[in-house]
């Protein structure tokens, strides 16, 4: 599923149509109205997350590649797009795979930009508040959480966790405020040098724990596991990323917490 970072890719790339004239539109989505498309300018082109908002005069289209999604500028895939955007000049804009849905054009009163990781108006205070207002929320549940963290998917979860040394089962509840406040910025940074390394196409290379065998820093086996409520596949090191546990928690309960890893 592609994480914010790429989503402000794919803005960047399209960012040419912004303030043009939509010719034609069509698809198969069933989710659209294409003649209340067609004829309208773009007047922007945002996003929010893993969401790419196209905003027109009288509505909007809010666009989520999922987990296959796909989409091609002044080019076209041999399947049926879901959604199709063609401009006087030949060009066009095309969508596959994924959802689509039209929205109120006003977007603002529909987003939180602050939750956005990526966004200028991202509130790093607020996210602290939310994450402590979820006390019992496992660390990998609340990194993927996207109304905490707009933009963080599996591939930021796992790196961040590995970068602050921070096992995926700890309770956010349990967690020391230095190392709360560690998760709330690192979710950002790595999320910028997720953007960096993809536009380089490097990203690959700079994984340290993301779909690796073995831990970098002690050279020891990772685990595999699909923890949390989320249930994503998660790859740590049980040596050096710490699972804090309050006294409270202490004993059995902590044994309880350390789910076994799928081999």
């Amino acid at each position: 599923m592609p994480e914010g970072p790429s989503i402000v890719i794919l803005r960047e790339q399209a960012a040419g149509f912004a303030g043009r004239t939509i010719r034609a539109a069509s698809g198969n989505s069933k989710a659209v109205d294409f003649d209340t498309v067609a004829g309208r300018p773009i007047t922007a082109l945002r996003t929010w997350g893993k969401h790419f908002l196209i905003q027109l005069p009288e509505t909007a289209l809010r666009i989520h590649l999922m987990m296959f999604g796909s989409y091609r500028i002044n080019e076209r895939k041999e399947t049926s797009p879901r959604l199709s955007l063609e401009f006087d000049d030949g060009e066009e804009l095309n969508f596959y795979a994924c959802s689509v849905k039209q929205i109120d054009p006003d977007l603002d009163a529909q987003y939180d930009w602050s939750g956005d990781v990526l966004s200028d108006a991202w509130d790093p205070k607020r996210a602290l508040a939310k994450l402590r207002a979820a006390p019992d929320t496992l660390a990998c549940d609340a990194l993927l959480d996207q109304a905490i963290f707009a933009g963080v998917g599996n591939i930021i979860k796992n790196e961040v966790l590995f970068r602050i040394h921070l096992h995926p089962l700890a309770r956010i509840g349990d967690l020391p405020a230095a190392k709360l406040r560690q998760l709330v910025e690192q979710a950002r940074v790595y999320s910028f040098d997720f953007l960096k390394w993809k536009k380089a196409y490097e990203l690959k290379q700079h994984w340290l724990a993301h779909t690796r065998q073995v831990c970098p820093r002690c050279h020891i086996p990772f685990q595999r596991a699909h923890l949390g409520k989320t249930h994503r596949r998660s790859f740590f090191c049980n040596q050096c990323q710490r699972q804090y546990v309050t006294p409270a928690r202490s004993g059995s309960t902590r044994q309880s917490q350390r789910t076994q890893p799928s081999s």
